[in-house]
């Protein structure tokens, strides 16, 4: 049985971390969820500080603090997926995009891993004193939003949005403890201690 942990970026991980955005363009698949780091493929050290800076962050109606993670297959330390955590909402936040964004690299999806992913961010936004998330995904990727509904993610709304993405946007919301109390037996064996 495959193993899982969320990684905090580091310098060591460079390569690493550049190979999984690269696969993403390669692929020509849309990048969720990186903290950016797709805009930083020509300075990963600059992303580094970057994402400090992020978690640092005051929230304001530009920006708002987070963090981001990789998720790492222990069997051969790959990273096979990333999660970026808001741990506080703006108001276009609430509106768009939520607390929680991720992805999957191309070569590792319908395996699961997403799942995993996002049961490690719920697990971080109950150490920060969440009790519910708000995530969108688009209409057209149900593996993102069957990989909410899988966590107990009740939908909102769905709504066409004219501003960002010009398609059907499903909002949903999470509550939390709800969640990681249900799911614990499904995905606590499938996570390395740390």
């Amino acid at each position: 049985m495959e193993r899982f942990y969320l990684e905090y970026p580091s310098l060591s991980r460079k390569a690493d971390a550049l190979d999984y955005i690269g696969e993403f363009h390669r692929f020509g698949s849309d990048i969720n969820g990186s903290g950016g780091l797709n805009r930083y493929a020509g300075d990963y050290e600059g992303w580094l500080l970057k994402i400090e800076d992020d978690r640092q962050r005051i929230p304001d109606e530009q920006s708002s603090p987070g963090e981001t993670y990789f998720l790492v297959r222990c069997s051969d330390k790959k990273i096979v997926g990333m999660v970026n955590i808001r741990y506080v909402l703006n108001e276009r936040l609430k509106k768009y995009g939520g607390n929680i964004g991720y992805s999957i690299r191309p070569t590792e999806r319908q395996k699961g891993y997403n799942k995993i992913n996002l049961y490690l961010a719920l697990k971080l936004c109950k150490l920060h004193g969440l009790k519910k998330v708000l995530l969108d995904a688009d209409a057209d990727n149900p593996a993102s939003w069957r990989t909410i509904e899988a966590l107990g993610g009740v939908m909102l709304r769905e709504y066409f949005d004219a501003e960002f993405d010009l398609c059907v946007v499903r909002d949903y919301e999470i509550d939390v403890d709800s969640s990681l109390e249900r799911y614990s037996s499904v995905y606590e064996p499938l996570i390395a201690d740390q």
